[in-house]
């Protein structure tokens, strides 16, 4: 067995997602954003006012992590955190008139880091990419890496 770096698929996920991630970042500087600030508007503005732990769960991060992220956008108006109607111990999160606006303007510079992306990429290979990689996401392929009473196996959508 290797302990090649480039043969470790964490490795190579990571150098990916940080990569594309500073591509993306570039594309959105003149926004005063960064691309997960954006992801997260839309996310939000998609799902309606989500709780904290629905938001987490789409974009497959932990509380702390999400509510670390969240605090720049909401120190500048972009989302609010508001109390649930029916459970005023559970928050909900929505997008603000101000965050409408500046989603219009990072979706304009959005697009065309995604379209510069697909040119490059391929349409075809970016769409079979994001397939693979919201695979990566769903809660099949986790149960079944987490699954050690099992022998290895691949598991099929």
């Amino acid at each position: 067995m290797t302990n090649d770096p480039s043969t470790c698929s964490n490795a190579v996920l990571r150098q990916a997602m940080r990569r594309i991630g500073q591509l993306y970042d570039e594309a959105l500087a003149p926004s005063g954003l960064r691309a997960t600030q954006h992801g997260l508007l839309a996310t939000v503005r998609k799902m309606g006012s989500p709780t904290m732990r629905e938001l987490a769960e789409r974009t497959v991060m932990d509380l702390s992590g999400l509510s670390h992220t969240l605090k720049p956008l909401t120190r500048d108006g972009y989302l609010q955190l508001v109390p649930d109607p029916r459970d005023r111990r559970v928050r909900r999160i929505t997008l603000t008139e101000k965050g409408e606006i500046k989603l219009g303007e990072t979706a304009k510079l959005w697009r065309g880091a995604q379209d510069r992306f697909e040119a490059v990429f391929g349409m075809e290979r970016a769409v079979a990419l994001r397939s693979e990689l919201r695979f990566l996401t769903s809660p099949e392929f986790q149960d079944a890496f987490n699954d050690t009473g099992a022998e290895t196996r691949t598991v099929t959508r």
